[in-house]
């Protein structure tokens, strides 16, 4: 990866793993969007859910747009680079929807292939580069820009722009009511896996220009994400840092800088944290219209803990 990774092994006394729901994969993996005899499971994070069509916001991260509001809500955050080595985050609901989710700012190229796993969502985002336009245009969702949708979009005048752009998900699915109800994208849910996870209280993740820690609470069964070195009040039930190619897209922004392009299509090696322990994994998504299976060395589908999930796409080493 590009910047340093970094495992505290220590050694835990970790209660009961959180439980996975009934049904599904062998050893109660859990199939995403399976029904219970108590309602819809969410294939987005294994907890009952009512459903619903799925909505993706584009949020800033620079440490100005912080904090964040409506992140604590979202079903999975995605965390990607972007020019100069700092991040952004794609947060994506369904069922559940916040009020207010924010600060919005611009899509990239590379949201177009990771989004299109979840069939045609709503897309959230302040808007793109001209040359980029015609590929937003083109793609298989519902682009909901403040110019598509301005009633689904408010400023907030405490807050300095760019970073005072919000968004309520609600009325943005308002003006896309044809967006995809959320499916199985391949994750799946239940038991952890026997053996083979290392007992972790804190995990690290560089990007050249931001960093991202993950800290277990055993009390709350979450990673508490700091981002910079500052805590959110954000937590997830699983990371997955997963190792990716990043490289150089043709679309630069006005200073000259390259933005970089993730590619979410192929495979690789991952690491999944869950119940306080890290785990090896491997990934692999054969097409842009196809999920993102994630398994154990041993080829076994490897299980999230059911709750929020949390994917740093973070740039493989060479």
């Amino acid at each position: 990866m590009a910047g340093s990774i970094r495992a505290f092994a220590v050694t835990l006394a970790l209660g009961a793993l959180v439980a996975g729901c009934g049904g599904g994969d062998d050893d109660g993996a859990e199939q995403g969007g399976d029904r219970t005899e108590r309602g819809q499971v969410s294939p987005f994070t294994g907890e009952e859910s009512e459903g619903g069509p799925v909505v993706a916001v584009k949020i800033d991260n620079s440490p100005d747009a912080r904090p964040h509001t409506g992140l604590d809500q979202a079903d999975i955050v995605y965390v990607e680079q972007v020019e100069a080595g700092l991040s952004r985050l794609i947060a994506v609901y369904s069922g559940h929807l916040p009020d207010r989710v924010g600060p919005v700012r611009s899509a990239r190229e590379s949201d177009l292939e990771l989004l299109r796993q979840f069939g045609e969502p709503a897309l959230a985002y302040s808007g793109v580069q001209t040359k980029l336009k015609p590929l937003i245009a083109d793609a298989p969702l519902f682009a909901e820009s403040p110019d598509a949708a301005p009633d689904a979009y408010q400023r907030d005048d405490a807050r300095e722009a760019p970073y005072n752009l919000y968004v309520d998900p609600g009325k943005i699915l308002d003006a896309a009511p044809d967006a995809s109800e959320a499916s199985d994208i391949g994750f799946r849910f239940g038991d952890a896996p026997a053996g083979g996870g290392e007992p972790t209280e804190a995990y690290d993740v560089d990007f050249p220009s931001a960093g991202f820690s993950f800290t277990w609470s055993a009390g709350e069964k979450r990673w508490q994400v700091a981002m910079d070195g500052t805590g959110t009040g954000v937590g997830a039930a699983t990371v997955v840092v997963q190792e990716v190619t990043v490289r150089q897209s043709e679309f630069h922004d006005f200073l000259g800088s390259f933005t970089p392009y993730t590619e979410t299509v192929g495979s690789g090696d991952a690491t999944v944290l869950r119940d306080g322990q890290a785990f090896p994994a491997e990934w692999e998504r054969t097409a842009e219209d196809e999920g993102t299976t994630y398994t154990t060395p041993d080829g076994d589908p490897m299980r999230f803990a059911p709750g929020p999930v949390w994917v740093v796409l973070a740039e493989k080493s060479d």
